[in-house]
Protein backbone atom coordinates (compact mmCIF):
# COMPACT_ATOMS: atom_id res chain seq x y z
CA UNK A 1 0.00 0.00 0.00
CA UNK A 2 2.86 2.03 0.58
CA UNK A 3 4.07 1.69 -2.21
CA UNK A 4 1.18 2.40 -4.25
CA UNK A 5 1.35 5.46 -2.69
CA UNK A 6 4.74 6.54 -3.30
CA UNK A 7 4.10 5.82 -6.93
CA UNK A 8 1.05 7.84 -6.76
CA UNK A 9 2.80 10.69 -5.30
CA UNK A 10 5.45 10.70 -7.85
CA UNK A 11 3.01 10.57 -10.90
CA UNK A 12 1.52 13.37 -9.02
CA UNK A 13 5.08 15.57 -8.70
CA UNK A 14 6.20 14.57 -12.54
CA UNK A 15 3.54 17.16 -13.47
CA UNK A 16 6.19 19.50 -14.43
CA UNK A 17 8.24 17.40 -16.42
CA UNK A 18 4.84 16.35 -18.43
CA UNK A 19 4.13 20.38 -19.82
CA UNK A 20 5.08 21.75 -22.89
CA UNK A 21 7.35 24.89 -22.97
CA UNK A 22 5.16 26.46 -25.18
CA UNK A 23 1.67 26.49 -24.38
CA UNK A 24 2.62 25.05 -20.41
CA UNK A 25 0.18 22.61 -20.96
CA UNK A 26 0.63 18.45 -21.25
CA UNK A 27 2.32 17.46 -24.39
CA UNK A 28 0.26 16.36 -27.12
CA UNK A 29 1.87 14.51 -29.87
CA UNK A 30 5.11 15.97 -29.27
CA UNK A 31 8.52 16.11 -31.38
CA UNK A 32 11.90 15.78 -30.10
CA UNK A 33 13.96 18.39 -31.31
CA UNK A 34 17.78 18.14 -32.48
CA UNK A 35 18.66 20.12 -29.00
CA UNK A 36 16.86 16.55 -27.80
CA UNK A 37 13.55 18.58 -26.01
CA UNK A 38 10.61 18.11 -26.57
CA UNK A 39 7.59 20.75 -28.25
CA UNK A 40 4.01 19.78 -29.30
CA UNK A 41 3.07 19.62 -32.87
CA UNK A 42 0.84 22.09 -32.93
CA UNK A 43 3.03 24.56 -30.91
CA UNK A 44 5.98 23.89 -33.35
CA UNK A 45 3.93 24.64 -36.03
CA UNK A 46 2.64 27.66 -34.71
CA UNK A 47 6.44 28.49 -33.87
CA UNK A 48 7.21 27.83 -37.27
CA UNK A 49 4.46 30.10 -38.69
CA UNK A 50 5.82 32.94 -36.56
CA UNK A 51 8.77 32.89 -37.79
CA UNK A 52 8.06 33.39 -41.37
CA UNK A 53 8.22 29.18 -42.37
CA UNK A 54 5.57 28.63 -44.51
CA UNK A 55 5.06 25.50 -46.57
CA UNK A 56 7.42 23.89 -43.73
CA UNK A 57 5.45 22.60 -40.56
CA UNK A 58 4.11 19.47 -42.04
CA UNK A 59 3.09 16.59 -39.94
CA UNK A 60 5.99 14.01 -38.99
CA UNK A 61 3.60 11.44 -39.16
CA UNK A 62 2.37 9.86 -42.50
CA UNK A 63 -1.21 9.23 -40.78
CA UNK A 64 -4.54 11.69 -40.36
CA UNK A 65 -4.40 13.79 -37.09
CA UNK A 66 -8.47 13.28 -36.96
CA UNK A 67 -8.80 9.90 -35.13
CA UNK A 68 -12.60 10.16 -37.60
CA UNK A 69 -10.69 11.08 -41.02
CA UNK A 70 -11.69 9.12 -43.85
CA UNK A 71 -9.64 7.49 -46.51
CA UNK A 72 -11.09 10.12 -48.79
CA UNK A 73 -8.99 12.48 -46.86
CA UNK A 74 -6.23 10.98 -47.78
CA UNK A 75 -4.06 11.47 -50.67
CA UNK A 76 -5.10 8.77 -53.83
CA UNK A 77 -1.02 9.12 -55.01
CA UNK A 78 -0.05 7.42 -51.78
CA UNK A 79 -1.25 3.92 -52.01
CA UNK A 80 -0.49 3.46 -55.27
CA UNK A 81 3.40 4.82 -54.76
CA UNK A 82 5.72 2.18 -54.76
CA UNK A 83 9.28 1.94 -54.11
CA UNK A 84 12.03 0.64 -56.08
CA UNK A 85 13.75 -2.52 -55.94
CA UNK A 86 16.21 -2.63 -53.20
CA UNK A 87 19.14 -3.52 -55.37
CA UNK A 88 17.99 -0.60 -57.69
CA UNK A 89 17.50 1.78 -54.61
CA UNK A 90 21.10 0.65 -52.90
CA UNK A 91 23.15 1.33 -56.51
CA UNK A 92 21.48 4.93 -57.22
CA UNK A 93 21.74 5.78 -53.12
CA UNK A 94 25.79 4.99 -53.56
CA UNK A 95 26.38 6.63 -56.14
CA UNK A 96 24.85 9.65 -55.70
CA UNK A 97 21.78 9.87 -58.10
CA UNK A 98 18.01 9.31 -58.43
CA UNK A 99 15.78 10.76 -56.31
CA UNK A 100 14.09 9.27 -52.89
CA UNK A 101 12.05 10.45 -50.35
CA UNK A 102 13.10 13.66 -48.29
CA UNK A 103 15.78 14.13 -51.57
CA UNK A 104 14.16 16.76 -53.88
CA UNK A 105 15.15 16.95 -57.43
CA UNK A 106 17.41 19.91 -58.00
CA UNK A 107 17.59 20.70 -54.44
CA UNK A 108 21.17 22.28 -54.86
CA UNK A 109 20.45 24.76 -52.03
CA UNK A 110 18.11 23.43 -50.14
CA UNK A 111 16.90 26.08 -47.07
CA UNK A 112 17.69 25.90 -43.03
CA UNK A 113 15.34 26.52 -41.02
CA UNK A 114 16.02 27.31 -37.50
CA UNK A 115 13.45 26.57 -35.12
CA UNK A 116 14.05 28.73 -31.70
CA UNK A 117 13.97 26.03 -28.49
CA UNK A 118 11.68 26.90 -25.89
CA UNK A 119 13.39 25.35 -23.57
CA UNK A 120 17.35 25.98 -24.05
CA UNK A 121 16.48 29.34 -25.78
CA UNK A 122 18.82 28.62 -28.58
CA UNK A 123 18.56 28.18 -32.48
CA UNK A 124 18.29 24.32 -33.61
CA UNK A 125 18.73 23.80 -36.98
CA UNK A 126 15.65 21.05 -38.46
CA UNK A 127 17.06 20.60 -42.21
CA UNK A 128 15.44 21.56 -45.28
CA UNK A 129 11.77 19.20 -44.72
CA UNK A 130 11.53 21.29 -41.33
CA UNK A 131 9.06 19.38 -38.51
CA UNK A 132 8.65 16.59 -41.25
CA UNK A 133 11.75 15.19 -40.31
CA UNK A 134 11.47 15.03 -36.51
CA UNK A 135 10.76 12.22 -34.36
CA UNK A 136 7.60 11.92 -32.20
CA UNK A 137 8.70 11.08 -28.84
CA UNK A 138 6.19 8.16 -28.16
CA UNK A 139 7.42 7.61 -24.97
CA UNK A 140 6.88 10.77 -23.21
CA UNK A 141 3.00 10.54 -24.62
CA UNK A 142 2.65 6.96 -22.54
CA UNK A 143 4.06 8.92 -19.50
CA UNK A 144 1.33 11.35 -20.61
CA UNK A 145 -1.25 9.07 -20.86
CA UNK A 146 -0.63 7.18 -17.73
CA UNK A 147 -0.32 10.47 -15.81
CA UNK A 148 -3.45 11.32 -17.37
CA UNK A 149 -5.07 8.24 -15.47
CA UNK A 150 -3.41 8.14 -12.23
CA UNK A 151 -4.66 11.88 -11.77
CA UNK A 152 -7.92 11.36 -13.74
CA UNK A 153 -6.91 14.81 -15.49
CA UNK A 154 -10.36 15.17 -17.61
CA UNK A 155 -13.41 13.85 -17.98
CA UNK A 156 -14.33 11.28 -19.98
CA UNK A 157 -13.78 10.36 -23.10
CA UNK A 158 -16.94 10.38 -25.48
CA UNK A 159 -17.57 8.10 -29.03
CA UNK A 160 -16.77 10.13 -32.66
CA UNK A 161 -19.04 7.95 -34.53
CA UNK A 162 -21.94 8.31 -32.49
CA UNK A 163 -24.82 11.03 -33.42
CA UNK A 164 -25.50 13.46 -30.76
CA UNK A 165 -25.72 12.98 -27.67
CA UNK A 166 -22.57 10.56 -28.08
CA UNK A 167 -22.53 7.82 -25.78
CA UNK A 168 -18.98 7.42 -23.27
CA UNK A 169 -16.50 5.65 -25.35
CA UNK A 170 -15.96 1.99 -23.80
CA UNK A 171 -13.10 0.79 -26.96
CA UNK A 172 -10.57 2.75 -29.04
CA UNK A 173 -8.89 1.22 -32.28
CA UNK A 174 -5.21 2.32 -33.10
CA UNK A 175 -6.39 0.84 -36.45
CA UNK A 176 -9.08 3.24 -37.50
CA UNK A 177 -7.91 6.13 -34.69
CA UNK A 178 -10.96 6.71 -33.09
CA UNK A 179 -12.79 5.85 -30.34
CA UNK A 180 -16.32 3.58 -29.83
CA UNK A 181 -19.10 2.77 -27.53
CA UNK A 182 -20.11 -0.75 -27.90
CA UNK A 183 -22.20 -0.57 -30.35
CA UNK A 184 -20.47 1.93 -32.78
CA UNK A 185 -17.59 -0.57 -33.04
CA UNK A 186 -19.88 -3.64 -33.73
CA UNK A 187 -21.19 -1.23 -36.50
CA UNK A 188 -17.72 0.06 -38.18
CA UNK A 189 -15.99 -3.66 -37.28
CA UNK A 190 -18.38 -5.60 -39.46
CA UNK A 191 -18.10 -9.52 -38.78
CA UNK A 192 -16.44 -10.93 -41.92
CA UNK A 193 -14.10 -7.72 -43.09
CA UNK A 194 -11.08 -6.78 -42.51
CA UNK A 195 -11.71 -4.44 -39.82
CA UNK A 196 -13.28 -7.36 -37.60
CA UNK A 197 -9.76 -8.28 -37.56
CA UNK A 198 -8.71 -4.74 -35.59
CA UNK A 199 -7.84 -5.24 -32.08
CA UNK A 200 -10.07 -2.82 -29.73
CA UNK A 201 -8.09 -0.97 -27.12
CA UNK A 202 -8.99 1.17 -24.01
CA UNK A 203 -10.78 4.68 -25.01
CA UNK A 204 -7.81 7.49 -25.81
CA UNK A 205 -7.68 10.76 -27.08
CA UNK A 206 -4.07 10.21 -28.40
CA UNK A 207 -3.47 7.42 -31.08
CA UNK A 208 0.01 6.37 -31.77
CA UNK A 209 1.69 4.20 -34.56
CA UNK A 210 3.01 1.19 -33.21
CA UNK A 211 6.38 1.74 -33.20
CA UNK A 212 8.74 4.73 -33.42
CA UNK A 213 8.79 5.23 -38.00
CA UNK A 214 12.21 7.20 -39.77
CA UNK A 215 10.47 10.61 -40.93
CA UNK A 216 12.34 10.35 -43.77
CA UNK A 217 11.55 6.70 -45.20
CA UNK A 218 8.40 5.96 -43.33
CA UNK A 219 10.25 2.43 -42.57
CA UNK A 220 10.67 1.01 -38.74
CA UNK A 221 13.92 2.38 -37.06
CA UNK A 222 16.26 -0.91 -36.93
CA UNK A 223 19.48 0.87 -36.04
CA UNK A 224 21.30 3.70 -34.17
CA UNK A 225 23.85 6.29 -35.40
CA UNK A 226 26.23 7.21 -32.68
CA UNK A 227 28.07 9.78 -34.74
CA UNK A 228 24.58 11.70 -35.85
CA UNK A 229 23.25 10.29 -32.28
CA UNK A 230 19.83 9.78 -34.22
CA UNK A 231 17.78 6.54 -34.95
CA UNK A 232 18.23 5.36 -38.72
CA UNK A 233 16.12 2.88 -41.11
CA UNK A 234 17.49 0.09 -43.32
CA UNK A 235 17.41 2.97 -46.05
CA UNK A 236 19.07 5.43 -43.61
CA UNK A 237 22.09 3.16 -43.38
CA UNK A 238 22.83 3.11 -47.51
CA UNK A 239 22.70 7.29 -47.75
CA UNK A 240 25.67 8.96 -47.93
CA UNK A 241 24.94 11.40 -44.88
CA UNK A 242 25.62 8.21 -43.09
CA UNK A 243 28.40 6.79 -44.79
CA UNK A 244 31.78 6.17 -42.85
CA UNK A 245 29.40 6.58 -39.77
CA UNK A 246 29.62 3.98 -36.49
CA UNK A 247 26.06 2.55 -36.35
CA UNK A 248 24.82 -0.61 -34.03
CA UNK A 249 21.82 -2.31 -33.55
CA UNK A 250 19.19 -0.20 -31.77
CA UNK A 251 19.15 -3.19 -29.29
CA UNK A 252 22.73 -2.63 -28.33
CA UNK A 253 21.75 1.46 -27.82
CA UNK A 254 18.71 0.39 -25.73
CA UNK A 255 20.56 -1.66 -23.55
CA UNK A 256 23.63 1.00 -23.08
CA UNK A 257 21.36 3.77 -22.71
CA UNK A 258 19.28 1.93 -20.00
CA UNK A 259 21.96 0.56 -18.18
CA UNK A 260 23.70 4.34 -17.49
CA UNK A 261 20.49 5.54 -16.69
CA UNK A 262 19.77 2.83 -14.37
CA UNK A 263 23.13 3.39 -13.00
CA UNK A 264 22.53 7.27 -12.55
CA UNK A 265 19.00 6.72 -10.94
CA UNK A 266 20.22 4.17 -9.07
CA UNK A 267 23.00 6.18 -7.04
CA UNK A 268 20.71 8.99 -6.73
CA UNK A 269 17.86 6.92 -5.01
CA UNK A 270 20.70 5.63 -2.98
CA UNK A 271 22.06 8.69 -1.79
CA UNK A 272 18.31 10.76 -0.88
CA UNK A 273 20.18 11.49 2.51
CA UNK A 274 23.12 13.60 1.13
CA UNK A 275 20.66 15.02 -1.50
CA UNK A 276 18.66 16.23 2.04
CA UNK A 277 21.43 17.21 3.64
CA UNK A 278 22.59 19.55 0.75
CA UNK A 279 19.06 21.03 0.51
CA UNK A 280 19.46 21.83 4.23
CA UNK A 281 22.48 23.34 3.68
CA UNK A 282 21.49 25.42 0.63
CA UNK A 283 18.35 26.83 2.97
CA UNK A 284 21.07 27.79 5.81
CA UNK A 285 23.24 29.34 2.96
CA UNK A 286 20.13 31.22 1.60
CA UNK A 287 19.39 32.61 5.51
CA UNK A 288 23.32 33.71 5.52
CA UNK A 289 22.66 35.10 2.44
CA UNK A 290 19.70 37.24 3.11
CA UNK A 291 21.17 38.14 6.85
CA UNK A 292 24.59 39.05 5.12
CA UNK A 293 23.07 40.85 2.10
CA UNK A 294 20.83 42.81 4.79
CA UNK A 295 23.98 43.88 7.15
CA UNK A 296 26.04 44.84 4.02
CA UNK A 297 23.37 47.12 2.77
CA UNK A 298 22.93 48.76 6.32
CA UNK A 299 26.20 49.00 6.63
CA UNK A 300 26.17 51.13 3.38
CA UNK A 301 23.28 52.80 4.30
CA UNK A 302 24.95 54.15 7.14
CA UNK A 303 27.92 55.06 5.58
CA UNK A 304 26.43 56.79 2.59
CA UNK A 305 24.24 58.61 4.68
CA UNK A 306 27.33 60.26 6.49
CA UNK A 307 28.59 62.12 3.38
CA UNK A 308 25.57 64.35 2.75
CA UNK A 309 23.07 64.63 0.39
CA UNK A 310 25.80 64.74 -2.61
CA UNK A 311 25.80 61.30 -2.45
CA UNK A 312 21.80 60.48 -2.06
CA UNK A 313 22.51 59.40 -6.17
CA UNK A 314 25.21 57.33 -5.34
CA UNK A 315 24.10 55.89 -2.41
CA UNK A 316 20.69 54.37 -4.74
CA UNK A 317 23.31 53.09 -6.97
CA UNK A 318 24.92 51.14 -4.36
CA UNK A 319 22.36 49.55 -2.77
CA UNK A 320 20.91 48.81 -5.92
CA UNK A 321 24.09 46.75 -6.88
CA UNK A 322 24.09 45.03 -3.50
CA UNK A 323 20.05 44.52 -4.16
CA UNK A 324 21.03 42.84 -7.24
CA UNK A 325 23.80 40.78 -6.33
CA UNK A 326 21.77 39.11 -3.83
CA UNK A 327 18.79 38.69 -5.97
CA UNK A 328 20.95 36.57 -8.43
CA UNK A 329 23.15 34.87 -5.44
CA UNK A 330 19.33 34.02 -4.24
CA UNK A 331 17.79 32.80 -7.68
CA UNK A 332 21.05 30.72 -8.03
CA UNK A 333 20.53 29.34 -4.64
CA UNK A 334 16.96 28.89 -5.03
CA UNK A 335 17.30 27.38 -8.92
CA UNK A 336 19.89 25.03 -7.01
CA UNK A 337 17.29 24.18 -4.65
CA UNK A 338 14.58 23.25 -6.87
CA UNK A 339 17.51 21.45 -9.38
CA UNK A 340 18.53 19.43 -5.66
CA UNK A 341 14.50 18.74 -4.58
CA UNK A 342 14.32 16.99 -8.53
CA UNK A 343 16.39 14.52 -7.09
CA UNK A 344 14.47 13.48 -3.92
CA UNK A 345 13.00 9.66 -4.38
CA UNK A 346 8.93 10.82 -5.51
CA UNK A 347 9.88 14.28 -7.41
CA UNK A 348 9.01 14.82 -10.88
CA UNK A 349 12.77 14.01 -12.64
CA UNK A 350 13.01 10.63 -10.95
CA UNK A 351 9.40 9.63 -11.36
CA UNK A 352 9.48 10.63 -14.93
CA UNK A 353 12.80 8.64 -15.07
CA UNK A 354 11.29 5.10 -13.53
CA UNK A 355 8.21 5.61 -15.64
CA UNK A 356 10.56 5.75 -18.52
CA UNK A 357 12.79 2.89 -17.46
CA UNK A 358 9.05 0.59 -17.89
CA UNK A 359 8.93 1.46 -21.58
CA UNK A 360 9.64 -1.95 -23.13
CA UNK A 361 9.87 -0.08 -27.01
CA UNK A 362 13.16 -0.20 -27.35
CA UNK A 363 13.70 2.50 -30.06
CA UNK A 364 11.29 4.82 -28.38
CA UNK A 365 13.48 3.92 -24.86
CA UNK A 366 16.45 4.86 -26.80
CA UNK A 367 14.41 8.35 -27.83
CA UNK A 368 13.62 9.19 -24.87
CA UNK A 369 15.97 8.02 -22.31
CA UNK A 370 18.68 10.10 -24.43
CA UNK A 371 17.58 13.48 -23.25
CA UNK A 372 16.80 12.27 -19.69
CA UNK A 373 19.55 10.47 -19.61
CA UNK A 374 21.77 13.38 -20.19
CA UNK A 375 19.49 15.76 -17.28
CA UNK A 376 20.48 12.14 -14.80
CA UNK A 377 23.79 12.40 -15.90
CA UNK A 378 24.23 16.01 -15.05
CA UNK A 379 22.29 16.06 -11.48
CA UNK A 380 24.66 13.28 -10.69
CA UNK A 381 27.85 14.83 -11.68
CA UNK A 382 26.50 17.82 -9.42
CA UNK A 383 25.49 15.79 -6.80
CA UNK A 384 28.94 14.20 -6.41
CA UNK A 385 30.91 17.74 -7.14
CA UNK A 386 28.41 20.31 -4.64
CA UNK A 387 29.09 23.10 -3.40
CA UNK A 388 26.43 26.28 -3.11
CA UNK A 389 26.01 27.85 -6.40
CA UNK A 390 26.38 31.54 -4.58
CA UNK A 391 28.67 32.37 -1.73
CA UNK A 392 26.88 34.17 2.04
CA UNK A 393 29.42 36.78 1.71
CA UNK A 394 29.65 40.08 1.21
CA UNK A 395 32.56 41.45 1.91
CA UNK A 396 33.25 42.25 -1.32
CA UNK A 397 30.30 45.29 -0.74
CA UNK A 398 32.80 47.04 2.32
CA UNK A 399 33.23 50.80 1.33
CA UNK A 400 36.45 52.33 3.01
CA UNK A 401 35.43 56.57 2.66
CA UNK A 402 39.02 57.30 4.45
CA UNK A 403 40.73 58.34 1.06
CA UNK A 404 37.56 58.53 -0.89
CA UNK A 405 35.93 61.96 0.32
CA UNK A 406 36.87 63.99 -2.59
CA UNK A 407 35.76 61.49 -5.61
CA UNK A 408 32.63 61.20 -3.98
CA UNK A 409 31.60 60.86 -8.30
CA UNK A 410 34.12 57.81 -8.91
CA UNK A 411 32.57 56.18 -5.12
CA UNK A 412 32.23 52.31 -5.56
CA UNK A 413 32.83 49.03 -3.53
CA UNK A 414 35.86 48.46 -2.80
CA UNK A 415 37.93 45.79 -4.60
CA UNK A 416 40.41 43.01 -3.78
CA UNK A 417 43.95 43.92 -4.43
CA UNK A 418 45.15 42.61 -8.37
CA UNK A 419 47.84 40.00 -8.38
CA UNK A 420 51.25 41.03 -7.45
CA UNK A 421 54.37 41.41 -9.43
CA UNK A 422 57.14 40.13 -8.52
CA UNK A 423 60.26 41.63 -8.83
CA UNK A 424 62.67 39.44 -10.47
CA UNK A 425 65.67 42.19 -9.66
CA UNK A 426 65.37 41.87 -6.01
CA UNK A 427 64.33 37.92 -5.67
CA UNK A 428 66.56 35.25 -4.69
CA UNK A 429 68.01 31.85 -3.20
CA UNK A 430 70.48 30.37 -1.40
CA UNK A 431 71.10 29.83 2.61
CA UNK A 432 67.46 31.95 2.81
CA UNK A 433 64.72 32.99 -0.07
CA UNK A 434 64.02 36.61 0.00
CA UNK A 435 60.99 37.30 -2.42
CA UNK A 436 60.38 40.84 -2.94
CA UNK A 437 56.99 41.42 -5.07
CA UNK A 438 54.67 45.02 -6.10
CA UNK A 439 51.29 45.54 -6.92
CA UNK A 440 50.30 46.98 -10.32
CA UNK A 441 49.95 51.12 -10.96
CA UNK A 442 45.65 51.69 -10.08
CA UNK A 443 45.69 48.07 -8.00
CA UNK A 444 43.65 48.93 -4.77
CA UNK A 445 45.75 48.46 -1.70
CA UNK A 446 46.34 45.66 0.45
CA UNK A 447 46.64 45.26 3.94
CA UNK A 448 48.74 42.68 3.85
CA UNK A 449 49.74 39.80 1.86
CA UNK A 450 49.63 35.82 2.01
CA UNK A 451 53.16 33.75 0.58
CA UNK A 452 52.63 30.36 -0.83
CA UNK A 453 55.71 27.84 -1.12
CA UNK A 454 56.28 23.95 -1.83
CA UNK A 455 58.84 22.03 -3.25
CA UNK A 456 58.52 20.82 -6.91
CA UNK A 457 61.50 18.21 -6.78
CA UNK A 458 59.80 15.47 -4.72
CA UNK A 459 57.22 12.87 -5.56
CA UNK A 460 54.09 14.24 -5.92
CA UNK A 461 51.51 13.32 -3.39
CA UNK A 462 47.54 12.18 -4.48
CA UNK A 463 45.28 15.08 -4.46
CA UNK A 464 45.99 18.49 -4.85
CA UNK A 465 48.90 20.41 -4.42
CA UNK A 466 50.15 20.85 -0.52
CA UNK A 467 51.47 24.38 -0.40
CA UNK A 468 53.25 25.92 2.52
CA UNK A 469 51.32 29.45 3.74
CA UNK A 470 52.68 32.29 5.06
CA UNK A 471 50.19 34.27 6.67
CA UNK A 472 49.36 38.73 7.47
CA UNK A 473 52.80 39.46 5.90
CA UNK A 474 53.09 43.09 6.12
CA UNK A 475 54.71 45.00 3.76
CA UNK A 476 56.32 44.06 -0.02
CA UNK A 477 58.85 41.86 1.06
CA UNK A 478 59.58 38.35 3.04
CA UNK A 479 61.89 36.00 4.14
CA UNK A 480 61.88 32.16 4.23
CA UNK A 481 64.33 30.84 6.56
CA UNK A 482 66.31 27.16 6.58
CA UNK A 483 64.97 25.98 2.82
CA UNK A 484 66.45 22.57 1.62
CA UNK A 485 69.75 22.13 0.20
CA UNK A 486 69.28 21.36 -3.72
CA UNK A 487 65.79 22.18 -4.29
CA UNK A 488 63.18 23.64 -6.18
CA UNK A 489 60.89 26.07 -4.58
CA UNK A 490 57.78 27.42 -6.33
CA UNK A 491 56.63 30.77 -4.68
CA UNK A 492 53.30 32.56 -5.17
CA UNK A 493 51.53 35.66 -3.55
CA UNK A 494 48.24 37.23 -3.12
CA UNK A 495 47.18 40.53 -1.63
CA UNK A 496 44.20 40.86 0.66
CA UNK A 497 41.63 44.00 2.04
CA UNK A 498 38.01 44.54 3.61
CA UNK A 499 36.74 42.98 0.07
CA UNK A 500 38.98 39.93 0.22
CA UNK A 501 41.57 37.81 -1.19
CA UNK A 502 42.60 38.87 -4.96
CA UNK A 503 44.25 36.87 -7.58
CA UNK A 504 47.63 35.42 -6.99
CA UNK A 505 50.55 36.34 -8.69
CA UNK A 506 52.57 34.18 -11.38
CA UNK A 507 54.60 31.29 -9.95
CA UNK A 508 58.57 31.88 -9.62
CA UNK A 509 60.41 28.84 -9.20
CA UNK A 510 64.22 29.75 -6.81
CA UNK A 511 66.78 26.89 -7.16
CA UNK A 512 68.50 27.04 -3.82
CA UNK A 513 71.88 25.68 -3.64
CA UNK A 514 73.50 22.42 -2.96
CA UNK A 515 74.47 21.32 0.11
CA UNK A 516 78.70 22.00 1.61
CA UNK A 517 81.34 20.78 -0.55
CA UNK A 518 79.94 21.15 -3.97
CA UNK A 519 79.36 23.62 -6.37
CA UNK A 520 77.15 25.86 -4.98
CA UNK A 521 74.70 27.65 -7.79
CA UNK A 522 71.98 29.55 -7.51
CA UNK A 523 69.11 30.67 -9.64
CA UNK A 524 65.38 31.30 -10.15
CA UNK A 525 62.67 30.71 -13.06
CA UNK A 526 59.59 32.88 -13.21
CA UNK A 527 56.15 31.22 -14.92
CA UNK A 528 55.95 31.08 -17.62
CA UNK A 529 59.06 32.74 -18.76
CA UNK A 530 61.25 30.80 -16.66
CA UNK A 531 64.59 32.74 -17.01
CA UNK A 532 67.47 32.01 -14.55
CA UNK A 533 68.98 34.46 -12.24
CA UNK A 534 72.26 34.07 -10.10
CA UNK A 535 72.16 36.12 -6.28
CA UNK A 536 73.82 39.88 -7.26
CA UNK A 537 77.17 40.47 -6.31
CA UNK A 538 77.55 42.82 -3.24
CA UNK A 539 78.54 46.43 -4.05
CA UNK A 540 81.76 47.59 -3.28
CA UNK A 541 80.13 50.55 -2.30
Amino acid sequence: MAAKRGTKTSMKNMEKELLCPVCQEMYKQPLVLPCTHNVCQACAREVLGQQGYIGHCGDPSSEPTSPASTPSTRSPRLSRRTLPKPDRLDRLLKSGFGTYPGRKRGALHPQVIMFPCPACQGDVELGERGLAGLFRNLTLERVVERYRQSVSVGGAILCQLCKPPPLEATKGCTECRATFCNECFKLFHPWGTQKAQHEPTLPTLSFRPKGLMCPDHKEEVTHYCKTCQRLVCQLCRVRRTHGGHKITPVLSAYQALKDKLTKSLTYILGNQDTVQTQICELEETVRHTEVSGQQAKEEVSQLVRGLGAVLEEKRASLLQAIEECQQERLARLSAQIQEHRSLLDGSGLVGYAQEVLKETDQPCFVQAAKQLHNRIARATEALQTFRPAASSSFRHCQLDVGREMKLLTELNFLQVPEAPVIDTQRTFAYDQIFLCWRLPPHSPPAWHYTIEFRRTDVPAQPGPARWQRREEVRGTSALLENPDTGSVYVLRVRGCNKAGYGEYSEDVHLHTPPAPGTIRTVGMTVVPRMPQWRRPRPSLS
